[in-house]
């Protein structure tokens, strides 16, 4: 199976909110999840002052543009490619190409997967947080957030809670 990558369509400035939903829409009623991960208007946090009032915005780091993790094939590239608001993909012609290790770092993507040596279905002890020292069973892992969802027992029920790779060791 080929490797998901991040690629960059070029969108009608405005537009990359609305493009980013259509192109999830789209994800779920065909069901690429499997081909398509992720799609983000990539933004930053800034605090502007205006009449002496300070206000915190997020504002778009790459107007007119959509990141898009996925697995370039035909099908793939047919979705993204005829969203409506897409003019295409950067790269030479009608070729995408893939974000480099170090653009995806300057955008504050972490390309590097975690490899854990967990399994759904065993048991974990958290070692940091709200549930320290809790005990439970695994029930899904998520390498892309690079988290793990676990079943403790709190007030005699399981309750599922999300905890960083980091922050749970096999028992």
């Amino acid at each position: 199976m080929a490797e998901a990558k991040w690629y960059v369509a070029h969108t009608y400035s405005g537009y990359e909110n609305k493009v980013k939903a259509d192109i999830e829409k789209t994800i779920a009623n065909r069901h690429l999840e499997d081909q398509i991960f992720e799609v983000e208007v990539p933004t930053e946090d800034v605090t502007t002052i205006h009449d002496g009032s300070k206000r915190e915005i997020k504002r778009k780091m790459l107007p007119g543009y959509v990141l898009v993790k996925m697995i370039m094939n035909d099908d793939t590239w047919y979705v993204v490619r005829n969203t409506r608001g897409v003019t295409g993909f950067v790269g030479p012609g009608s070729k995408p190409v893939p974000l480099t290790d170090e653009e995806l770092e300057e955008l504050g993507k972490p390309h590097k997967e975690v490899e854990i040596d967990l399994e759904v279905g065993d048991s974990v002890r958290i070692t940091a947080g709200n549930f320290e020292n809790s005990t439970g069973q695994v029930t899904l892992i998520n390498n892309i957030d690079q988290t793990v969802t676990v079943n403790v027992d709190l007030f005699g029920r399981d309750t599922p809670v999300e905890v960083s790779f980091t922050d749970i060791e096999k028992v």
